[in-house]
């Protein structure tokens, strides 16, 4: 079987294959043709012969005596010895002797009924060798068997004055042999008045046969010649173009395989084909360029393996130089943070940095390296372990800038430099001590929407040696933010070089002013990424947001998402343990607390998020637990109970758990103020 499909498959089949197919539609074309215009002429032949044979029998009929031979047809029939029998006997014994000597069928002569439902038979003069009876004179024959066809000629005759007409009947002939009619109207003296039709019916076997025997020719010497054909040109293209393309085949699938130099390299006198021959040469010296390419490609690829496996091992060590972990500081509440880094290439030259120089200070850094690549990467890390060493010294941004710009400045043999900002929160107290060595001024959310607070910068790290930087302050408030970015993200441009803007970063960050760190910058990177569209990335993209959250006290904000509600059981469980309260009044209250909190996350800002605050008083006899969220205006007290009496699959979806709620609480009121839900619930001790 599979040799049979290698033959099908191969060159000499298929080129074989489809001459042969083009040579037989070629026959069949010429044959259909042939026969066509070979009908066509016989056909016109037949109908010519009977037409001047119908023409030469009316001349012997005498058109204005046929009504008077109807009219007399007993007479005629009984022979009686009148002039008009006579003429009758006369007449039939010529149309009968034409019909013989031309060899036709039948000629007859009719009269046709005024409605064309039948006719009236005058003169019916068969041939002696034709098989049919002869019909008398007054014989009626009915024309419903062939009503389509003769009805239509009859009307034509009589009425619309057509002087001939030819039927040819191969169909529905009642034992009959396809024949060829001729009908002429017999016009009286007057020239106008159809005495009657005269019909000729010649048959049709000749033109059969002949047909036949043509077909036979032109098939045969048509294959005949297709064959010769088909042998002289399979050796033809066997010699010149299919044995050379084997060949061609053979050798590129040898130097595919083995990829060297042919013990006996191909002719280009391979074939008489000029363009098989230049294959030929052409895959000689493809060749030998390819194997002088592989060599020098070697080296190439050698080089270039090394130098990517340096770039992986930099972008992972830059990778891990920065922290990609969060919430960074799982156990903090007093405030949150998110921070992203996209290299322009493997690795970049911008970063940022958090860390707790103690408990009571966050600081925090973002910086720009003039340049990308692997300098940059390594300049930056050089920097970055710098600038947390010193902070955890002590000494103010100003102070720590100073220092590590004369450091850097000392070994700076690539005269390299970094613009940086850095800061450093008193969480206590909200203060943000902050200075700027050449940084793009961040965006502060104080209280309302974000804007970008321009101070004085100094020079960038690296510039000049001996540079004194200057401290600025600013306070933050319970949920006041800080963005901080590199001028990658302003300077990011779409495919017309239009850039992003300050002012659309700004656009983009009050947009999802409200959200949690994470939530802002994403929709800053969303916002980036949907105006530069398929836009290459020209520079590198960092940015930070912190929030501050303030001291909590009584209360704890953060927000609503499901992945939180173990920090809001964690602290509902150490307010209500430290006031004394028993294991199953806490475990209530977790559980009522899970449910508010969890449709909260769940419902209040969806699709988006946002915060939830929660704030827990214990007063002499219970505990007071408030909600407070700036989701979607919903009152939950406001919706029925669900009958619980009903079984599962016949009660309504929702509402079970504010009906928990209602059931482990002793107190609960919502009221709708200030753009805010609160949901107040008390629980008496037990």
């Amino acid at each position: 079987m599979k040799r049979f499909k290698k033959v099908f498959r191969g060159l000499t089949f298929n080129i074989i294959m489809a001459v042969t197919v083009l040579l037989l539609v070629f026959c069949v074309v010429t044959s259909a043709i042939g026969y066509f215009k070979f009908t066509d002429a016989l056909t016109k032949e037949y109908t010519d012969s009977a037409l001047n044979t119908a023409n030469t029998a009316a001349e012997l009929v005498k058109n204005d005596n046929i009504d008077a031979y109807l009219e007399n047809k007993q007479s005629i029939l009984d022979n009686e010895d009148t002039p008009l029998v006579a003429e009758y006997l006369q007449t039939l014994g010529y149309l009968d002797i034409l019909c013989n000597k031309q060899d036709v069928t039948v000629i007859y002569v009719i009269v046709v009924a005024e409605d064309y439902s039948n006719y009236t038979c005058v003169f019916n003069c068969p041939n002696v060798n034709s098989g049919y009876t002869p019909w008398e004179i007054g014989k009626v024959v009915s024309t419903s068997s062939t009503a389509g066809t003769y009805r239509q000629i009859y009307e034509d005759i009589y009425v619309n004055g057509a002087k001939s007409a030819t039927v040819m009947r191969t169909t529905n002939l009642n034992g009959a042999q396809p024949h060829i009619t001729s009908l002429i109207p017999l016009y009286k003296s007057d020239g106008t008045t159809v005495a009657g039709i005269m019909c000729v019916q010649r048959p049709m076997a000749e033109l059969t046969e002949g047909r036949k025997s043509y077909i036979v020719l032109v098939v045969c010497f048509t294959l005949g010649i297709a064959v010769l054909f088909i042998m002289f040109f399979t050796l033809f293209m066997k010699r010149q173009f299919v044995n050379p393309i084997k060949k061609i085949n053979v050798e590129a699938a040898r130097f595919a395989k083995e990829n060297s130099v042919p013990e006996k390299p191909i002719s280009e006198k391979i074939s008489k084909i000029n363009e098989i021959s230049s294959l030929a040469s052409a895959i000689s010296d493809m060749e030998k360029e390819t194997l002088e390419y592989i060599d020098n490609l070697s080296q190439v690829i050698s080089e270039k393996q090394r130098m990517g496996t340096e770039l992986r091992i930099a972008s992972l060590i830059q990778e891990g130089s920065v922290s990609s972990v969060f919430p960074a500081f799982p156990d903090r509440t007093d405030f949150d943070l998110f921070a992203s880094m996209e290299p322009a290439k493997e690795v970049g030259g911008d970063f940022y940095d958090f860390f707790m120089i103690d408990d009571d200070r966050l600081a925090l850094v973002i910086a720009d390296v003039s340049g990308k690549g692997v300098p940059a990467a390594l300049f930056m890390m050089a920097t970055k372990i710098l600038i947390n060493e010193r902070s955890q010294v002590g000494g103010t941004p100003a102070e720590i800038l100073n220092i590590v710009n004369t450091r850097i400045c000392k070994q700076n043999k690539a005269e390299m430099f970094i613009t940086v900002w850095l800061g450093i929160l008193e969480l206590s107290t909200g203060k943000l001590t902050f200075a700027n060595a050449g940084h793009d001024d961040p965006a502060f959310a104080l209280g309302g929407e974000f804007t970008i607070e321009k101070r004085k910068h100094g020079l960038a790290i690296g510039a000049m040696d001996g540079v004194c930087y200057q401290d600025n302050e600013i306070t933050l408030s319970k949920g006041d933010k800080i963005f901080l970015y590199t001028d990658g993200v302003p300077e990011a441009t779409d495919k017309d070089n239009t850039l992003f803007t300050a002012a659309r970063m700004i656009d983009a960050l009050n947009s999802d002013k409200n959200g949690s760190p994470e939530s802002v910058i994403k929709t800053v990177r969303r916002k980036v990424a949907e105006f530069t569209g398929d836009a290459p990335q020209f520079d590198d993209m960092t940015m930070l947001c912190c929030e501050y959250k303030g001291k909590i006290g009584n209360g704890i904000k953060l927000p609503a998402t499901n992945e939180n509600l173990g920090k809001v059981i964690d602290f509902i469980n150490d307010k209500l343990k430290n006031s004394g309260c028993t294991a199953k009044f806490v475990r209530q209250t977790e559980l009522f607390v899970e449910e508010v909190f969890v449709n909260v996350a769940n419902y209040a800002y969806a699709p988006g998020t946002g915060d939830v605050e929660i704030t827990v008083k214990v007063l002499k006899d219970k505990v007071r637990i408030t909600f407070i969220d700036q989701g979607v205006k919903y009152n939950p007290l406001e919706k029925p109970d669900p009958d619980i009496t009903l079984s599962a699959d016949k009660r309504e979806i929702g509402g079970l758990g504010i009906f928990m709620t209602k059931k482990l609480t002793d107190k609960i009121e919502y009221e709708y103020k200030d753009g805010k839900n609160i949901l107040i619930t008390e629980k008496n001790f037990e």
